[in-house]
């Protein structure tokens, strides 16, 4: 009972989308304010995802109010955003085109009476109040609390340059300022923007027939097994399974993929796919929020608020370096009058402007531009990359694994020859499937198969005592007589004289054919050779010669299969290295001896049966995640398709935003050390000053999102 008590006076969370952040620092002190809101208890800021999550009660006023400093707008997370204005029309931007059409006149008319004319004078003090205004009352709220951010910075920098008589040089400050935050957040718009057009692919409604009747409903209202008609053209709004019909739908979306595929009655289909050709009608299989691409949209934005590596280290060093900075502007400001007999005024500008060039937004936003950018172009081409973290990782890589069945091959294994001694063929393998028929593995589902193909009748047969000896094959009681179906490796363990020279000969030649042979034996006598091969991916030896000309240094393919069929398969796609018979304990030792020789290691599998050994490699990659609830959780990255090609795109794409992310903190410290140097000679300006910090911020924005240009070759 205190139990339940306690629960319910547990405070909810809710999540809610901002509009307007896009400022690195500024989302900290949002997220702060938001804090100590009465009746908040926690609240966590999503940079990159422009979200915030709100933990206890509060309103959407009160939370508007904890972000006025930036002018933020709140939203419910599941409300749709009200149509985008286009960016030269938003309403914030007028008052920088008044204050620079002032500027501009202002500068005219110093031309005509003089800089120090009260009547130029007057047009720059206009200038300054209409651009500067909502920057002022930020400024000055956040001085009274000593919170200093750019804002309050800025506002003593142009106070004290309108104070020492530099009306001039505090105008042009307040124009590039407010022209350079409207183009950060124009730039920070669209780096956002991948995942909004993720979040725009489904329809907000639906064709639903229920009973005789149809209806259009809002994907809010439609429920597990009702039946969804989707005509040509249209998009599938929820995931399910085709109960009528055929058609070609494009799953661009969520998988990558630019060819069609085919779905007919029993396909899964997802929604945000384009139905191109046929009428379907679809049994729906999940809610709105359990679609696939509603789990793709929460894992990105999710991936996005985790933390990369250099990011951790630039918001230590943001930490000391902030007040740094302002010790330097205040000593600029007092030692060269007080001890070299300096200029005041002179000094008081260059530390005020030492204070504009000391704001670190460019090097906050440095890292986490760069990251969202990328994680938004890998979700876009059917690659789900699971935070910061594994996107620098990826870039760093030297070594990849594989998987053999499912990934380096299409994980459809077929029964191609049947070698039977002393009873037919279909006997033989009519025991061996009844064995089988109750197995997961995909070679147990090949012999099921062929079974069926030959329509043997497996009913009649009777298994008692069903037990599977990992790695190697599976035992059963028919007749009171045992029975073992399993690799040639289990048989020599277990009676290696079973297998006579004739039938080790019969093993070695559809081995060097590249298949797999399992065995159907009694304790005394061997019954039937079953070999089964699994068709090579189409994309595998291309996507392997990619990562070898990427500079991955070594390939390898780890299999439970004989040594004779892994390295005809390993030939064929053309890895380095091949590791055979192995055992699911020993994929995960063998991963665990390349990390500690190699250090950066990827290992690619279905996301199932590999998972120990996805989860010691340093980067775990899942192959088909779409419809793979299991991949989209346990795997580092997702390939929402079946298609290899897109690991060379990945590991390009963080390589790239590896060096970028590089570029934006040398960049952004480099400008800033350089615009600190200039006041040696008392050379440094306000709009210098600006340029150094905003115009850094705008650049560092701009190169990270260079990364929405890299494509899948």
């Amino acid at each position: 009972m205190a139990e339940l008590q306690q629960k319910q006076h547990e405070p909810e969370g809710k999540t809610y989308r901002i509009e307007g952040l896009s400022c690195a620092n500024c989302a900290r002190i949002f997220e702060d304010n938001v804090k100590k809101l009465e009746g908040v208890t926690d609240a966590k800021i999503n940079f990159g995802a422009s979200k915030i999550y709100v933990e206890g009660e509060t309103t959407i006023h009160e939370i508007e109010r904890a972000g006025a400093f930036e002018n933020l707008k709140i939203r419910n997370e599941k409300e749709k955003r009200v149509e985008r204005v286009p960016f030269w029309k938003q309403k914030e931007n007028w008052k920088v085109y008044a204050s620079a059409f002032l500027l501009l006149i202002s500068l005219v008319l110093s031309v005509v009476y003089g800089e120090r004319h009260i009547i130029p004078t007057t047009g720059f003090f206009l200038s300054i109040a209409v651009g500067g205004y909502s920057l002022f009352w930020t400024g000055l709220k956040n001085l009274s609390k000593l919170s200093f951010d750019m804002n309050t910075l800025m506002t003593i920098a142009i106070i004290g340059a309108a104070f020492i008589g530099e009306w001039r040089e505090g105008a042009i400050v307040v124009i590039l300022f407010a022209f350079s935050e409207a183009l950060e957040r124009y730039s920070m718009d669209k780096a956002r923007q991948s995942i909004e057009l993720l979040m725009n692919l489904a329809p907000n409604e639906a064709l639903i027939r229920r009973g005789n009747e149809e209806m259009i409903l809002p994907v809010d209202e439609i429920e597990i097994h009702d039946l969804m008609i989707v005509k040509p053209g249209q998009k599938v709004a929820m995931d399910g399974v085709v109960r009528k019909g055929s058609s070609s739908l494009n799953q661009a979306a969520i998988t990558g993929e630019s060819i069609a595929v085919t779905k007919t009655i029993g396909d899964e289909v997802y929604a945000g796919t384009l139905n191109e050709e046929g009428l379907l009608e679809i049994e729906v299989t999940k809610r709105v929020d359990d679609t696939t691409i509603a789990k793709i949209i929460q894992l990105v934005e999710d991936a996005q608020a985790e933390k990369a590596p250099s990011q951790a280290f630039v918001d230590k060093f943001a930490k000391y370096y902030t007040p740094a900075i302002m010790a330097v502007a205040f000593l600029i400001m007092i030692v060269p009058p007080l001890l070299l007999d300096g200029d005041w005024s002179t000094w008081i500008y260059q530390g005020l402007a030492a204070l504009v060039v000391g704001c670190p937004c460019a090097l906050v936003v440095s890292t986490p531009v760069a990251v969202v950018t990328a994680i938004g172009n890998a979700a876009r081409n059917g690659v789900l990359i699971k935070g910061g973290i594994h996107l620098e990782e990826a870039g760093h890589l030297k070594v990849v694994a594989f998987d053999k069945t499912g990934t380096l091959t299409e994980g459809k294994p077929v029964v191609t020859d049947l070698i039977a001694f002393g009873i037919t063929e279909n006997d033989a393998l009519a025991l061996a499937a009844a064995i089988e028929k109750g197995s997961g593995h995909p070679l147990a589902s090949a012999i099921v198969e062929k079974a069926k193909q030959l329509e043997l009748h497996l009913s009649s047969i009777e298994t008692e005592d069903v037990q599977s000896i990992t790695g190697k094959g599976i035992s059963a009681t028919i007749n009171e007589q045992c029975y073992y179906v399993g690799s040639p490796s289990l048989f020599k363990e277990l009676k290696a004289d079973l297998l006579t020279d004739e039938i080790n000969d019969q093993i070695s030649v559809l081995q060097a054919e590249g298949k797999t042979v399992m065995v159907l034996a009694t304790e005394q006598n061997v019954l039937l050779l079953i070999a089964v091969a699994d068709h090579i991916r189409e994309s595998a030896n291309l996507a392997i010669k990619r990562l070898h000309r990427a500079g991955i240094q070594k390939t390898v393919m780890l299999t439970g299969d004989n040594r004779r069929t892994a390295e005809a398969v390993a030939k064929q796609v053309g890895v380095t290295d091949v590791r055979s018979d192995l055992l699911p304990e020993q994929k995960l030792t063998y991963i665990k001896e390349l990390r500690a020789e190699y250090n950066h290691v990827a290992m690619i599998g279905d996301g199932v049966n590999d998972a120990p050994a996805l989860a010691a490699a340093s980067v775990g990659v899942a192959m088909g995640g779409a419809g793979t609830d299991t991949a989209l959780e346990t795997a580092d990255i997702a390939l929402m398709a079946d298609d290899l090609d897109k690991l060379p795109y990945t590991i390009q794409l963080s390589r790239k935003a590896l060096k970028i992310i590089k570029q934006n903190i040398i960049f952004s410290l480099g400008i800033k050390a350089f615009a600190l140097i200039l006041v040696i000679p008392g050379w440094l300006t306000l709009w210098i000053a600006i340029f150094a910090d905003m115009g850094a911020t705008l650049i560092v924005t701009l190169n990270s999102m260079r990364l929405l240009k890299i494509k899948e070759k």
